[in-house]
């Protein structure tokens, strides 16, 4: 990876908290409000997408035109812009449309730094609730309603006491779907639907296991770098990176992980 002297980082972190300030103030007159509408980016399905979408990648962009103007960027809602620096933000301006849409505060802003072999810093921020999830460059905090403290996964070692999060039932395909209930039958709790709050919950050692299907590189990258701060690992269903998303087993620790890839890893 690509080696940042410490006025670099230093700033990383900066813009990175003034884009997660920027994203929070475009967003959050469109959560909750009574006339908020969604276009359909699918033809079957339904993948929504909302002003309040628009209106934070915009912010985002913006300020990064003016802070960091030799970056790149690539975001969900408007692709990739080349920089010159070797570094590239990942923006994904709302995480859980759906969760938006229908009002429930677990879904997030999700910002990440770093060269092509993955994110070196990341935020997990969720605007309504002023929850924020930062990692990397010996940082790993969590800053909200009950104050700023440190970020450090569980130690549970055993599946049969790990609390299991993913957003759909379904896990993408139905292989995929029955790879993931064969783990969470031997766990001792499952949890739907939080989105990239899930991953934020991991960080802050609620919870032990995140496992998802069909993620998008905006969609990981982010929790990659919070959770690995925090002392988690992040991997595919192989033991790969999965910075470029896919199928995603985020663990608390090396022993969770592995006994989990034990099933997974055969799909």
């Amino acid at each position: 990876m690509q080696t940042l002297d410490a006025n670099t980082q230093t700033d990383l972190i900066r813009v990175a908290n003034a884009l997660a300030d920027a994203a929070r103030e475009a967003v959050l007159p469109y959560f909750r409000s009574t006339d908020l509408t969604a276009d359909n980016k699918l033809s079957e399905g339904f993948d929504p997408v909302t002003e309040g979408d628009r209106a934070a990648e915009k912010a985002m962009r913006a300020l990064l035109a003016e802070l960091r103007p030799a970056d790149g960027i690539f975001g969900e809602e408007f692709g990739a812009k080349d920089g010159t620096s070797g570094l590239t933000w990942v923006l994904d301006p709302i995480d859980g449309t759906r969760g938006f849409l229908s009002g429930t505060p677990t879904w997030g802003v999700l910002i990440a730094v770093g060269p092509e072999t993955g994110p070196a810093l990341g935020i997990i921020d969720q605007p309504y609730i002023k929850e924020r999830f930062l990692g990397g460059f010996g940082e790993a905090w969590v800053d909200g309603p009950m104050g700023r403290h440190d970020l450090k996964t569980r130690a549970t070692r055993d599946l049969s006491d790990a609390i299991l999060f993913t957003t759909f039932p379904e896990v993408g395909t139905s292989e995929e779907g029955e790879a993931f209930h064969a783990v969470a039958r031997q766990t001792k709790l499952t949890r739907y639907g939080t989105d990239c709050y899930a991953y934020g919950l991991l960080a802050a050692g609620q919870i032990d296991l995140v496992i998802e299907a069909g993620l998008q590189s905006y969609d990981v990258q982010a929790p990659i770098a919070v959770i690995e701060a925090a002392g988690g690992i992040v991997t595919d269903w192989q033991g790969n990176p999965v910075h470029q998303g896919g199928r995603v087993v985020a663990a608390a620790n090396a022993d969770l992980h592995a006994q989990a890839l034990e099933i997974l890893s055969k799909v």
